[in-house]
């Protein structure tokens, strides 16, 4: 006797993007506020928290790989400090590209506010190598050695920045992957069981950290990492 399973239907679909209310109805949902008895000041204290929500993203360790991108700043020749977008959280990497035959890129370092302060010659020009990221509220980067005329020089740097800030208005969508979609939703319920249904903080919490895990653990690049020991201070010479 022969058995035929039936055919497996799909939707043939990756489309599915809740907008910034939908997350918040969902939110709510989980703490037993159904969406018939939201009031329109638990929405706006709502939207408010959602934002929080995501100021803890932006802060929690390791990076959130989509706002990761690519900037570059055309240097001067004689100037040292130059001003960042204020969304930048973290310069990752950085390298300084010149125009030579063929047109070269060189990594640079960055080096740490005291390293910067240790530098007895700060106003000497010359090719630079290293970089001070300053983070303030108006963040700039600072060179040295400072750019000198011999190449035209650009900085390139991948930053880690600001996620987008949440809005409901005509179904806008959060800056979030779809790895992302559980944990938003989890940490926003426990926000909200704080305020509104402080009997579920606990068990909203336990939600909010397991699914937190899951998309972090996720929100990795797969690459091969290799640890080589050094061995060199074990041998005489």
């Amino acid at each position: 006797m022969t058995f035929f399973s039936p055919a497996v239907v799909t939707s043939n679909q990756f489309n599915f993007a809740p907008s910034g209310g939908d997350f918040i109805l969902s939110a709510f949902d989980r703490i037993q506020v159904r969406a018939t008895e939201i009031e329109q000041v638990q929405m706006q204290r709502a939207i408010m928290e959602l934002n929080l929500a995501l100021v803890r993203f932006n802060t929690l360790p390791g990076q959130n790989l989509w706002t990761i991108d690519l900037q570059s700043i055309p240097l001067v020749a004689g100037s040292a400090t130059y001003s960042v977008p204020a969304e930048t959280r973290m310069i990752l990497s950085a390298f300084i590209r010149y125009a030579s035959s063929p047109q070269l890129d060189r990594y640079m370092y960055p080096i740490s506010r005291d390293e910067y302060a240790a530098i007895s010659t700060k106003t000497q020009q010359g090719f630079p190598s290293q970089y001070w990221f300053d983070r303030l509220r108006a963040p700039t980067v600072t060179f040295y050695l400072v750019p000198d005329g011999a190449f035209p020089y650009d900085f390139f740097y991948y930053r880690a920045r600001q996620i987008q800030d949440a809005a409901i208005l005509n179904g806008q969508n959060l800056e979030l992957p779809y790895r992302f979609f559980d944990a938003i939703t989890a940490d926003l319920a426990h926000r909200l069981a704080r305020i509104f249904k402080p009997e579920m903080e606990q068990m909203r919490k336990m939600d909010r950290d397991e699914a937190w895990s899951i998309a972090a653990a996720d929100d990795t690049e797969w690459t091969p990492m290799y640890i080589t020991p050094g061995l060199s201070g074990y041998y005489r010479r």
